[in-house]
């Protein structure tokens, strides 16, 4: 569509988003961060939609995407994530399946307990419960535990969680186990113990176990960057047949047993992932909800432009998820090259930025809320902090200013996203051409995405991305993002802006090493100040995850550190024999 007709939709979605939040007026529109954005859902925050699903039926899910990596050693995408370890293999701890706080709450999976420290948090140890099998009935031992957090090392099998690179003693030089190297670091005296030796003190590594890293891969079932289409089960399904891009269904792993399982009900017989779909297309079947699409909920976010067909419509807005992602979307700026790898040409970047029309290219207010840090406001208190404390609109005689200073008065620039996010590079592009930059924009499919802007051959200039926490703690969010350590030439994960900085690798090593939680966490906003002066990535907006779900499907809810995606332990159907497929 052409930009005058975004910015005509956007102003009529932002009138019906308003008429549709019951009332509530939005206390923080227009003002520089803050939470209190209105939620469309209205009465769904935190509940759980349809009431105790019936066990049986298909499940579809329609989505406009393939999934990055199923691999659970290259699988570091939150709705993946979500998919993968929910569905499909089984991680040492997990989270509990409730809304709210208590789904942040740390349960065992395929371990007994949630591991026990020694050697002052530099070594743990886990105990793999009895009794748990993968799709050909063979038990799953913790060599395979240790033989997964191996691949992660892999350079082929790009895409993953760090962690095991960032915790492990004994990894400088690693490539993986697929030449028959193995980690003296990660031992296993037994089928059902593994110990894992840190580099330093991890306090929370209980925590870290809840990733797909962390997933059991026997080492029979080796296929190398083929696995993805392919992953053994360790869970409660397993692949009956996987067409990539075009759909993906699940059947009951048979010898999975729910004895040894807390979390996971695996109510429906099947699930079925119809993928390549068109956004707009998948909000109206889904509101329609008729056939097969009663019993369908959505993979990716409903289209803002589907808010007005929504929101006035009581029976439908019943049907609405809208939780807090818990991320922060940040326009990275390449620091690698010129014109970013000047510090006053990204400080003028700050002020350049139209926030406030990003908002509402994304669905307005109701579903995003400008964001002022880096730092989420789930790690910072509840709310984020406001450093340079600029305007929604941006400030764009600063920006000129700095620009100017700089030498830079005109500037040409490549700004890379995912399709769905064309609406927001548009309003990107021309918050920025009112001081001079003109962006070309490159829309990249969503499947593919995170494998473009991850190599550095294929970066451009800019990229539009969120990151979330892992889990509650700023280890899992600067780190990642901001430490010039992390960057790698393919598979490139976190830090987009190639932000290379002595002195804030040097501060996070320090609060790495701190024993005071409580200590830690404020040195990590303290330093998400100091590198919002250096500004490496401008962060936009904060986003709630809308998803429609379909008038059959019961037990749905969005998941708190799944980014408000579907929890897929326990969606399931309301009347199995109404579903189709």
């Amino acid at each position: 569509m052409t930009k005058r007709t975004q910015l005509a939709l956007a102003t009529a979605l932002v009138a019906a988003l308003a008429l549709g939040a019951s009332g509530c007026s939005d206390t923080k529109k227009g003002s520089a961060g803050g939470s209190g954005a209105s939620n469309p859902a209205a009465g769904n925050d935190g509940k759980i939609l349809g009431g105790t699903p019936v066990k049986g039926g298909t499940l579809t899910v329609l989505s406009n995407q393939d999934f990055s990596h199923l691999d659970p050693a290259r699988n570091w995408v939150m709705p993946t994530m979500d998919f993968g370890t929910r569905l499909l293999y089984r991680t040492l701890v997990t989270f509990k399946s409730e809304p709210g706080r208590a789904g942040s709450e740390l349960v065992p999976d395929l371990a007994t307990d949630l591991g026990t420290p020694s050697d002052g948090g530099k070594t743990w140890t886990f105990t793999l419960k009895e009794g748990v099998k993968y799709e050909d009935g063979s038990p799953v031992k913790a060599q395979d535990i240790k033989y997964n957090v191996e691949r992660s090392f892999a350079p082929d099998l790009t895409g993953g969680p760090d962690y095991a690179a960032q915790y492990l003693a004994g990894t400088e030089g690693y490539k993986g186990p697929l030449q028959g190297q193995h980690l003296d670091s990660v031992k296993t005296p037994d089928d059902r113990t593994i110990i894992f030796q840190l580099k330093r003190p991890v306090a929370e590594f209980s925590a870290t176990a809840t990733l797909p890293t962390f997933a059991p891969v026997p080492q029979s079932q080796e296929k190398g960057t083929q696995y993805d289409a392919r992953p053994f089960s360790s869970g409660p399904y397993k692949i009956e047949s996987y067409d990539r891009d075009k759909k993906l269904v699940l059947v009951r792993n048979e010898h999975w047993d729910a004895k040894t399982d807390t979390v996971r009900k695996a109510y429906p017989d099947k699930f079925v992932v119809v993928m390549g779909l068109k956004g707009g297309q998948i909000d109206d079947r889904i509101i329609a909800g008729t056939g097969p699409d009663a019993s369908a909920i959505e993979y990716a976010n409903m289209r803002p432009e589907s808010a007005p067909k929504v929101l006035p419509k009581a029976d439908v807005k019943a049907r609405l998820l809208a939780e807090s992602q818990g991320c922060t979307e940040m326009l990275h700026l390449n620091n690698s090259r010129a014109p970013f790898n000047d510090p006053k040409v990204r400080e003028a970047m700050q002020y350049a930025v139209d926030k406030e029309s990003v908002i509402t290219a994304g669905g307005g207010p109701a579903l995003n809320e400008v964001a002022t840090a880096y730092l989420p406001p789930a790690l910072t208190g509840g709310k984020q902090a406001d450093t340079l404390k600029i305007a929604p609109t941006g400030d764009p005689a600063k920006a000129k200013e700095l620009l100017q200073a700089a030498g830079k008065d005109k500037l040409k620039v490549s700004l890379a996203v995912s399709t769905g996010d064309k609406g927001k590079a548009e309003a990107i592009q021309q918050g920025l051409a009112r001081v001079g930059i003109e962006v070309v924009i490159d829309t990249v499919d969503p499947g593919a995405y995170y494998d473009v802007i991850g190599d550095l051959s294929t970066t451009p200039d800019m990229t539009l991305s969120g990151w979330c926490p892992d889990y509650p703690s700023g280890s899992t969010w600067m780190p990642f993002v901001f430490d010039g350590r992390t960057i790698k030439e393919k598979g490139n994960q976190g830090n987009y802006s190639q932000f290379r900085d002595e002195a804030t690798m040097k501060r996070i090593d320090e609060i790495n090493a701190m024993s005071d939680a409580k200590q830690a966490a404020q040195a990590w906003i303290d330093l998400d100040a100091e590198v919002m002066k250096k500004a490496p990535s401008v962060p936009v907006l904060l986003e709630r995850k809308p998803l429609l779900v379909g008038p059959n499907i019961a037990g749905a809810f969005g998941h708190p550190v799944w980014t408000g995606t579907i929890d897929y332990a326990t969606v399931g159907l309301k009347d199995p024999s109404k579903s189709q497929g």
